[in-house]
This record gives structure tokens, sequence and C-alpha cells, in this order.
């Protein structure tokens, strides 16, 4: 007996709407541009939630191309001399 695949997921979670005009929005998902780093507002966070009490730094805000974001994550890792994922 084979599963049926669900579309619950592309649909965003989206069960059920009353809304006779109601439209389900699009998403583009082209990658926007990297901003220059002095425009960047990045957010640096110590955090120990879900993650059995070890603090772990984590880095939010980025805006960019995810090529860019991984590059940077690189730079840094190899700057601090520590592991980590992008």
């Amino acid at each position: 007996m084979s599963k049926k695949k669900s579309n619950f997921n592309s649909l965003g979670g989206l069960v059920y709407s009353t809304d006779p005009g109601f439209k389900l929005e699009e998403n583009d998902n082209s990658e926007q541009e990297t901003l220059p780093p002095a425009q960047q507002k990045l957010k640096i966070l110590l955090d120990k939630k879900q993650r059995a009490g070890k603090m772990v730094t984590l880095i939010t805000g980025f805006a960019g191309k995810q090529d860019d974001m991984e590059e940077l994550g690189k730079k840094l890792k190899a700057f601090c001399g520590t592991g980590g994922a992008v």
C-alpha cells in the first residue's frame, strides 16, 4: 500500500478559508541581491534552547544570496577557529 503525498506543506498550512475572494499568494523564491557590508543589520545571539544546555552563537539578519551567506559563514568559522553550520 503506497502513501498518498500531501499538498498541505505546499499550501503553507492552509486548510480552509471562508473568504470568497481569497487567493493563495505566490511565493517568489528568487534570491535578493546581497547588500553591502555597511548596510547589513546582523544580530549576534548566545542561545542554548533545545541544545541540551550547550551554548551556541547565532548570527541572524543576513540579507542576500545563499552562496554569499555560506561564504561569510566559512570565513567566520576560519577566523574564529571553530566549527558550525550555516
